[in-house]
């Protein structure tokens, strides 16, 4: 059948680093506590360089049904990354269940099949507004700094549950304000919240937001009223990271897109109301 038959949008043409095919192994070279995150830095000195909003596909060498008898195997697991400096790439996990856990747990030494960098990146801007959602901030840490290198004027907006996962905003730099959901740290309430404010005082921002699917619709739903743009870099389940599967298609004006292929960053006004 055909994309149109499929009920698919026609494929993007947005900043891309082209993956090389296959997986590559590549050793940790280092790990660390961000709040109740953990960052893996791995060396990948086959691989391009990624362009923010673009993801790799990862899964541990060992421990994933390869050497542990009894052990069921696992899918690799979809990340975008946090920073990229010359053959080195860092990554954010949240153990939230058994495949992330093992990539949480994993320690220098150790070796990680890695695919891409895959997917859509972010187009540039020279007013940025930045705002995260928990894991979700891991893509605006390295973009906060190549938009600040560039000279944009950038300001960023970040949710968590509590003061402990609010230390992850440690990463970010320049002007960073925080939310959580007890109040522990900065605004209590949502990070939507602080978005409001901001675009009340100055709507002539280009926003950039990742999160849980529910920060994102709000965030989609304000900037479209607004008239305000905005990219969201989609967080979704992912089995191939090629558009293969269809497991992580997404509901736009124009038809399906798969968010492997023709995302993860995706304008607002281009997503379909119901999207959700």
């Amino acid at each position: 059948m055909t994309e149109a038959e499929l009920g698919l949008a026609a494929p993007l043409s947005g900043p891309r680093v082209l993956a090389p095919l296959g997986r590559r192994l590549c050793a940790v070279t280092g790990t660390r506590p961000a709040g109740e995150y953990r960052v893996i830095a791995v060396d990948d000195p086959d691989g391009p360089e990624p362009l923010p909003g673009q993801f790799y596909m990862l899964a541990a060498k060992t421990g994933w049904g390869e050497d542990r008898s009894g052990e069921r195997p696992y899918l690799a697991r979809a990340f975008s990354f946090c920073r990229t400096q010359e053959a080195r790439r860092e990554f954010m996990v949240d153990a939230i269940g058994p495949g992330t856990a093992r990539l949480a747990g994993i320690e220098p030494g150790e070796q990680i099949w890695l695919v891409g960098p895959l997917g859509v990146g972010f187009s540039p801007s020279d007013r940025a507004l930045l705002v995260g959602g928990g894991i979700g901030i891991a893509p605006l840490v390295g973009w906060s700094e190549v938009l600040i290198a560039s000279g944009a004027r950038v300001a960023t907006l970040l949710g968590f549950r509590s003061a402990s996962y609010a230390k992850a905003a440690e990463s970010i730099a320049g002007d960073v304000e925080i939310a959580t959901d007890d109040g522990s740290e900065g605004h209590q309430g949502l990070v939507t919240d602080l978005l409001l404010a901001r675009l009340d005082d100055d709507d002539r921002q280009v926003v950039y937001a990742c999160g849980p699917p529910a920060m994102l619709e709000a965030v989609r739903r304000i900037c479209v009223e607004r008239d305000v743009e905005a990219q969201l870099a989609m967080e979704e389940a992912m089995a191939c990271g090629y558009g293969a599967c269809f497991g992580c298609v997404v509901r736009t004006e124009d038809g399906y897109r798969r968010l492997c292929v023709d995302g993860p960053v995706v304008r607002a006004s281009e997503l379909h109301e119901q999207w959700l």
